[in-house]
């Protein structure tokens, strides 16, 4: 195993990811960490369905698009490797890339984003715009070419011309420019004024101190289309 300085959670056979992701995670043991597994009913770390929180307040169904990728930030979105690329390069790669890099302290809020509800920071501070910069580019060669399938799968015809063109180049419209981090905790609600506003209660004790961002994570996703938290690589700079 190579020598640089990680922590990882095995939850499948090295083999069989699909695809990987390099995301945040909230600090393992933190309370938000053990909120959003209990809110989704998927712990990414521990690579395991557990039980929803007994008064969670919408239906599973309402939370099953972001409960298979475990909650998160994304900041390099899921990718299949290239053909001549390893686990371990990506791994090698995203540890220096961290090393390199600065964390931050976000305070978070509670916000509906085009339908669905998710934690976002106050302020974004510009050590998490170039962290995830950093992470688009730097890791861009380990991306294998999106297939017509998946191009389609993001509905290019309801991007406009620049995040056409990440969509293109960085496989992922939503970067760089176009980046907003965010926490997600529902699928597209009809009407969620009513769920924000609950949310916004249930996560306030969670969020009323700054969450720390001193490490980034590769996620893989599972056949079953879960994503489990692989790796942990500390931010060092």
């Amino acid at each position: 195993m190579a020598s640089f300085n990680f922590t990882g959670v095995s939850g499948s056979r090295m083999g069989d990811w699909r695809r990987h992701a390099i995301y945040f995670a909230p600090p393992q043991g933190s309370e938000l960490a053990r909120f959003g597994a209990a809110w989704l009913g998927w712990d990414p770390a521990a690579g395991a369905v557990v039980a929803r929180s007994p008064n969670a307040l919408l239906p599973d169904a309402m939370v099953a698009e972001p409960a298979r990728y475990g909650f998160h930030a994304t900041l390099k979105a899921p990718f299949r490797l290239t053909g001549s690329a390893t686990t371990d390069d990506l791994d090698a790669a995203t540890a220096r890339l961290a090393r390199a890099l600065a964390g931050c302290e976000l305070r978070l809020r509670t916000a509906a984003l085009g339908g669905f509800i998710a934690l976002v920071p106050v302020e974004v501070p510009g050590e998490l715009i170039a962290l995830e910069a950093a992470l688009v580019r730097g890791l861009d060669e380990f991306r294998a070419p999106l297939t017509e399938a998946e191009i389609a799968r993001r509905r290019p015809d309801k991007l406009d011309a620049g995040a056409r063109a990440h969509l293109a180049r960085w496989g992922y419209p939503h970067v760089l420019d176009r980046f907003r981090f965010h926490m997600t905790l529902t699928g597209s609600l009809d009407a969620p004024e009513t769920a924000l506003r609950a949310l916004t209660n249930a996560t306030a004790p969670l969020i009323a101190a700054p969450m720390p961002v001193r490490e980034v994570c590769r996620f893989s996703e599972a056949p079953d289309g879960r994503f489990h938290l692989v790796r942990r690589f500390p931010l060092q700079a």
